[in-house]
């Protein structure tokens, strides 16, 4: 036979050695790239998070976490307490909807930021605008009640087609307040 017809046939044992080889390579890869890159998006994430609590709290001139609670954290100005930055969750039209909301010394709501949410574009998404985010400053838990009755100025007015998300919104703000009054009332 001459070596123009032989034909090179491999073994099982071949195949899987030559598959356990790459797989082993293509595992070293991304082990790799996780050991590089896993640092810099903690620390990413930590800025991100940092500039949403600061963008909540103007005044504030650092963050510390409050002992015992989950993430929750406590925004200082010359070393005293100003406002407290809470998370909440609700469900909205789309799923749920979370956000940061930040609450005064005194349980009155100076702002909220929507974190994740799955709310209609157009519509529920409006939540995170200022014409309706703005109805919020200096309300306590009593008055975050959702209306569609103009006259009623003092209560939180829904947006024009997304009542069900202007109430989740509204519920996962007042649950925040009253989860700090809780806390506050505890100290």
């Amino acid at each position: 036979m001459s070596a123009e017809h032989v034909e090179k046939k491999y073994s099982i044992f071949q195949i899987a050695m030559n598959l356990t080889a790459a797989c082993f390579v293509s595992g070293a890869i991304i082990a790799g790239t996780y050991y590089v890159t896993a640092p810099v998006a903690a620390q990413k994430a930590i800025e991100l998070k940092n500039d949403s609590m600061k963008s909540l709290v103007k005044d504030a001139e650092g963050f510390k976490p409050v002992d015992g609670k989950k993430d929750w954290y406590v925004a200082e100005k010359g070393g005293q307490p100003i406002a407290y930055v809470i998370p909440s969750e609700s469900k909205g039209y789309g799923g749920a909807i979370k956000m940061l909301v930040a609450v005064t010394k005194d349980g009155k709501v100076i702002d909220y930021s929507i974190t994740a949410h799955n709310e209609t574009p157009g519509l529920g998404d409006n939540a995170a605008k200022p014409k309706f985010r703005d109805q919020f400053n200096g309300k306590t838990a009593e008055k975050l009640e959702v209306t569609k009755n103009p006259s009623e100025t003092d209560k939180i007015q829904a947006m024009t087609g997304a009542t069900i998300s202007s109430r989740a919104v509204t519920k996962g703000v007042k649950e925040a307040v009253e989860q700090y009054n809780e806390f506050a009332g505890g100290k």
